[in-house]
């Protein structure tokens, strides 16, 4: 059975390819959504990429996503 995955956050296409890589290091399951070109135009809030993590390891998740919107490489 798969994880179940929790909403960690939204971030900037390269945030979030920066939290995947991490993400991946630590083992985390992880997954993303983006918006399509239609929902960006009509909803303001569809913007970036938004991603999802294994609800057992939400709290590392977050610790990695803070580290790297601080302290981008």
């Amino acid at each position: 059975m798969a994880p179940e995955t929790v909403f960690l956050g939204q971030y900037t296409w390269e945030h979030a390819n920066a939290i995947a890589g991490r993400l991946e290091q630590a083992g985390i399951g992880w997954w993303h959504k983006q918006s399509g070109a239609w929902a960006r135009a009509l909803f303001a809030g569809d913007w970036g990429v938004r991603l999802f993590v294994d609800k057992d390891r939400l709290a590392e998740a977050a610790e990695i996503a803070r580290d790297v919107t601080r302290n981008p490489q």
